[in-house]
């Protein structure tokens, strides 16, 4: 029985009467052995014989190179022997026989297991074997180990749903930070409106409306902030920081964002790198996940800061080098494998409504994808979350970040300050804010009505321009116009969210829409003494 299937009696085979007595004998044992060495020659698949009940019969080398048995250790065993636990509980292999035995063929593919317990991804094919009179014989069984294949096929499909999701984030970045744009505009006027109309209320009732008013644009302007965060719209003020350091500094805020349920960990490694972040938007990322952190774990537990060095190979996205690993771990309730894949959209939130606007962790994300980084999220429901912060190594020495004293210095100022703004009541209101601090203003709605005005009037002091114009010049363009024409005359740019704020860089100082009395007060002068700065130095050269 070891030669199995393929040795069978020479009167098995049809045409032995007619095969010439001895001569067609010994053609047939030709015929046979050539073919019995052809399978067993066979490496690449798996070529075997079963008997009706499934018992393994006959086994050639490929079945000894992908299973891992000898023909001693297989041969008079069922094939069942290559099927999980589960498998053979749930009934599959003696399934897959019945089927070949009705049908005449069985394909399938699923995992199967080696010798030594390993799995493969196989490719098998049952066929039924009969006789002249269409009796079964048993089965011939033909596996190939597919699992390259799988795994190459795995690696396509999850490539394509990271590009169908980053190319989802992506327009959806495009339409919020559109919207975030028009909806600054909006702000500026409701708060600048409410900061000028505080100035002149007396009654106790009107006050407290103002401060309604004022908390509700302050609440707005965040949204936005996170908003243009996702979209990768905000403009980063990255610099070089000792991480570990600045972590140490966030102990106080996380564990007011946490409350007293919730123990905070720490576990730094201690070699740990500098990395290149914008250290505002990096705190409002980790106060984020350490909110959603709380709200997962309404009957306390712990989160742990973790921070480590990693190495990561090129990825298509640009990812790739050194990074440090900054992750949140929270032993709360976890999140679902079917939303998981959803929790970095802006306004998508499992919180109940009036708990959460669902940007948390949109900010997180776009912040990190527009640091050089990358944000990931591991969870299973009832064991906790991990969210892990990527951060570019920063390659210059780190910036101190120790607090500075306030200069002592009124916000106020004189002077005359040329505005340039098409919005008509974003102009109003800035203009108003303006002049409250002491400067004259004069009005211009374009670049090219700005330069003619600064041809005639001699007595400008500062240049604030709105960045986003209609026409072919905007906000940034016009102040390089200005350096050229009117050395050393200062320029203050606004924004409240625009492409061409990302090629300002640090050339010019730029205020964020939308923007109050005491900010405005504070960039006025910070741009006036970088003018004054700018000015010493060309006549310093020219000496």
């Amino acid at each position: 029985m070891s030669e199995g299937l393929l040795a069978r009696p020479d009167s098995e085979f049809p045409g032995e009467q007619s095969a010439g007595g001895a001569a067609g004998k010994a053609l047939l044992r030709d015929s046979e052995r050539n073919f019995r060495l052809l399978v067993q020659s066979v490496t690449d698949y798996a070529i075997y014989m079963l008997d009706p009940e499934g018992t393994v019969v006959s086994w050639n080398a490929g079945a000894a190179r992908i299973k891992g048995y000898a023909a001693s250790e297989i041969v008079g065993k069922n094939y069942a022997e290559f099927f999980s636990a589960e498998d053979r509980a749930a009934g599959i292999p003696a399934r897959a026989l019945k089927i070949a035995r009705a049908n005449g063929r069985h394909e399938t593919e699923g995992w199967r297991l080696r010798k030594d317990g390993t799995r493969f991804w196989a490719f098998a094919v049952i066929d039924a074997v009969r006789d002249e009179e269409g009796e079964l014989l048993g089965f011939a069984k033909i596996t190939r180990d597919m699992t390259e294949r799988r795994e190459a096929q795995l690696r396509l499909e999850q490539a394509q749903r990271q590009l169908a999701q980053a190319q989802k984030m992506e327009a959806i970045g495009h339409l919020t930070g559109g919207i975030a744009h028009d909806f600054n505009n909006l702000l500026m006027i409701v708060s600048g409106q409410a900061q000028l109309m505080r100035m002149r209320a007396k009654e106790p009732k009107d006050i407290r409306a103002l401060d309604a008013i004022e908390q509700a644009a302050s609440s707005g302007a965040n949204l936005t902030r996170q908003l243009l965060t996702f979209a990768r719209r905000q403009r980063l003020n990255s610099i070089s920081i000792d991480l570990a350091e600045r972590i140490a500094s966030f102990h106080d805020l996380l564990s007011t964002s946490l409350g007293g349920a919730i123990k905070l960990a720490f576990d730094i490694a201690p070699d740990i790198w500098p990395v290149v972040t914008d250290p505002g938007e990096l705190e409002l990322a980790l106060v984020n996940i350490a909110v959603n952190a709380r709200d997962a774990m309404p009957q306390g537990g712990t989160l742990t800061l973790k921070a480590r060095n990693v190495q990561l190979e090129a990825r298509a996205d640009g990812v790739g080098g050194d990074y440090v690993a900054l992750s949140l771990c929270d032993t709360g309730c976890g999140i679902a494998p079917d939303v998981l894949h959803k929790v970095f959209e802006p306004f998508f939130t499992t919180k109940a409504v009036g708990k959460g606007t669902g940007l948390g962790l949109s900010q997180v994300y776009g912040f990190a994808r527009q640091s050089g980084g990358d944000v990931q999220v591991a969870s299973e429901p009832g064991k906790g979350t991990t969210v892990t912060l990527l951060l570019p190594r920063a390659t210059a020495p780190a910036v101190s970040l120790a607090p500075q004293s306030k200069e002592d210095a009124s916000i106020r100022g004189k002077g005359a300050v040329l505005l340039v703004e098409d919005n008509v009541a974003v102009g109003d209101v800035s203009a108003m804010l303006l002049d409250q601090l002491g400067y004259r203003v004069m009005r211009a709605e374009g670049p090219q009505q700005a330069l003619e005005l600064l041809d005639r009037e001699k007595d400008v002091v500062l240049v604030f321009s709105d960045i986003v114009m209609p026409g072919d010049i905007d906000g940034f363009a016009l102040a390089r116009e200005i350096r050229s024409r009117f050395a050393g005359m200062p320029v203050l740019l606004a924004t409240g969210y625009s492409s061409a704020a990302e090629r300002v860089g640090a050339e010019f100082p730029i205020i964020r829409k939308p923007y109050d009395y005491n900010a405005l007060g504070v960039a006025v002068k910070v741009a006036m003494a970088q003018g004054a700065r700018r000015t010493g130095a060309q006549q310093l050269r020219r000496a």
